[in-house]
């Protein structure tokens, strides 16, 4: 049975999800030279369920060669991603305050998806899951919008939000896994941690 697990993920709130589980990790993060936003391209006409399997998929990729080039010792590898989706349309991380508000008028008074899925390398075997939940936003007044923007909270998220942070004013309804939408749904980790053979104290 492995003692620890390795997380690849840059996400400091997928590290405090995973410590609420109570399960050791070791970081495994990208190399300087490794461009792993190239890996969050959509392609046309691609899913959203789709996409963030497979984004994940490339990511666990990714960390494997890396984990063999850097001759860690073996342990079960977790890597998760979240895409924010209204219809077919994708959301993913704003490229500045001006996309991040686009993408937060877009969102407001509607609801959407969060998905979040989440893989683990154990040995030959790669084990997956999908969370899928509802979040609807409240309409929001041009100036929430610019007051949300100014806060900084929405650069580097999907959807241009933080359900545990300020976003929660807005957010009317929930729909799915609370850890899901932030990141890191812990029902379907803790399942694949258990059949990859980690012990949890949960």
């Amino acid at each position: 049975m492995s003692e620890f697990v390795y997380l690849a993920s840059q996400s400091p709130r997928r590290r405090q999800l995973l410590e609420q589980l109570g399960v050791r990790y070791e970081l495994l993060l990208p190399d300087p030279g490794e461009d792993s936003e190239a890996l969050e391209a959509v392609h046309p006409g691609e899913a959203p369920a789709a996409y963030v399997r497979r984004v994940t998929g490339l990511k666990l990729d990714a960390a494997v060669a890396r984990r063999a080039a850097r001759g860690l010792p073996p342990a079960p590898i977790l890597c998760s991603d979240t895409t924010v989706a209204l219809g077919r349309t994708i959301y993913g991380k704003p490229e500045d305050a001006r996309d991040a508000a686009r993408m937060l008028r877009e969102l407001s008074g509607h609801t959407h998806r969060v998905l979040t899925a989440v893989e683990v390398q154990a040995g030959r075997r790669r084990l997956t899951a999908l969370s899928d939940s509802r979040v609807t936003f409240a309409a929001l007044t041009p100036a929430q919008v610019r007051a949300y923007v100014a806060s900084g909270e929405p650069m580097g998220k999907a959807g241009a939000y933080a359900v545990q942070g300020r976003a929660a004013a807005h957010i009317a309804r929930i729909a799915g896994s609370y850890t899901g939408i932030m990141g890191l749904p812990l029902h379907e980790t803790a399942g694949l941690l258990r059949q990859a053979g980690l012990r949890l104290a949960v």
